[in-house]
């Protein structure tokens, strides 16, 4: 947990009781990409997965003078070319009424500590492309915003005609 209170600014790991929380911003992060419709998920299936053994993500709370002001949600991930784990930041959000008040930097600045300590290789996240203060802000922070690079998904009924295409390819 670090604890910067000259500023107000507390950061803390998550735990499941964290997931009704966490959702709610993931639910605001979603508006403010215009994404709303996308959210499927649950603050209970987050909560398992949070607490899982082993857990599927981790997050970090951030709190302003002990209110919610944002989060970042991460998981492992694997470099191939460094062979060396890293962290994959899903999600980084700090509600608007908390903005310009370091919460973002703090966030990430905790991130880059998390995989110094573990000994990964990198910390690594996207960015909507339309999103400027965000890829301005990363930017300012050191990240490299790659131009090469397109995320590639598989979702929902894709999933399933992706997997039966493996039941009839040749051997």
């Amino acid at each position: 947990m670090a604890d910067t209170s000259s500023t107000g600014l507390t950061l803390r790991s998550a735990t499941a009781a964290d997931a009704d929380l966490i959702f709610a911003l993931i639910g605001e992060l979603a508006d403010y990409e215009k994404l709303r419709h996308q959210v499927t998920g649950s603050a209970a299936d987050l909560a398992q997965h949070l607490s899982g053994n082993p857990s599927v993500v981790e997050a970090i709370v951030a709190e302003w003078n002990h209110q919610p002001a944002g989060f970042a949600l991460f998981f492992t991930n694997y470099s191939t070319f460094l062979t060396k784990p890293g962290l994959y930041l899903e999600d980084l959000y700090v509600k608007s009424e908390y903005r310009g008040l370091g919460i973002g930097k703090a966030l990430l600045s905790h991130l880059a500590g998390l995989v110094q300590e573990r000994g990964y290789g990198r910390l690594e996240w996207s960015v909507l492309d339309w999103n400027a203060p965000a890829i301005a802000f990363y930017e300012r922070m050191g990240a490299t915003v790659l131009p090469d690079w397109r995320i590639c998904r598989v979702t929902g009924d894709a999933i399933a005609t992706l997997a039966s295409q493996a039941e009839s390819s040749p051997a």
